[in-house]
């Protein structure tokens, strides 16, 4: 009896010491890497105990947010610009910046056999409407402009663009059939078995590398410090290319 009582005594004991550690990091997340990073914090929360809240939007417009007061402990851009944008306006913790991922543009239908390999479907013009994300905002809307800029395009597709708040919003509406075909992420269709999709040469647009930032509302919280830690760690990595991101540089060099 007396061990027994020892044994569920020490049970308690570390049970409570591994709840005091816990923590929550509320985290803001470019809307393209959304589904990996519900991928990662699940792996995240099993392995340290932490608890990760996300908030995924437009990566202009979630900074937007963090000047106007928003929690935000780590951001997770779709872009380098926008995190720089908080280190000017000092609301970063100096030298946490780092490039986790590299995205990549597909041009993308819900339909089977829509979209061709090679993208002629957009020089036939034969769709009443083309989803791409706010560029003032989103990145990968950027992005879009200058793939159709690039195949002369832009001037003929304009009246048949129809914009998304964010790469999420955009994605649904060509997988609701309101857009019949729409520049999205590579990491938001890859594990479609449905449609169909064209990737777009990553050199006809500026590289869509994606930085973290931990935020001076996270610089006294561990769990937040942790998760920028995580996200270079190999299971993480392993997630982020299976998305189909690239990794970074700093990321393939260690792996040699």
């Amino acid at each position: 009896m007396k061990l027994f009582i020892r044994i569920g005594l020490t049970a308690v004991i570390a049970f409570s010491t591994v709840t005091a550690w816990a923590e929550e990091v509320h985290v803001a997340v470019a809307a393209n890497f959304i589904k990996p990073m519900e991928k990662i914090a699940a792996d995240f929360e099993k392995a340290t105990g932490n608890k990760v809240l996300t908030a995924a939007g437009a990566s202009g417009k979630l900074v937007e947010q963090m000047k106007h007061g928003a929690p935000f402990e780590v951001f997770l851009s779709a872009d380098q610009k926008n995190p720089m944008k908080l280190e000017t306006e000092k609301l970063d913790v100096p030298g946490s910046r780092y490039t986790y991922a590299i995205g990549k543009l597909v041009l993308w239908s819900a339909q089977p056999d829509y979209v061709d390999d090679k993208g002629e479907v957009l020089k036939t013009g034969d769709f009443q409407h083309i989803a791409i994300a706010d560029p003032k905002t989103a990145p990968y809307g950027k992005a879009a402009l200058s793939v159709m800029e690039k195949m002369a395009l832009l001037d003929t597709l304009k009246p048949k663009i129809v914009q998304g708040d964010s790469i999420a919003q955009t994605q649904a509406f060509v997988g609701s059939g309101n857009a019949e075909l729409g520049f999205v992420a590579l990491s938001q269709v890859i594990k479609d078995t449905t449609g169909s999709s064209w990737m777009v040469p990553q050199d006809w647009y500026e590289p869509l590398s994606q930085d973290v930032i931990l935020l001076k509302t996270g610089e006294n919280n561990a769990a937040a410090k942790a998760l920028l830690d995580y996200l270079k760690t190999a299971p993480a990595q392993a997630v982020i290319k299976d998305y189909g991101y690239d990794l970074p540089t700093w990321a393939t060099s260690d792996a040699k």
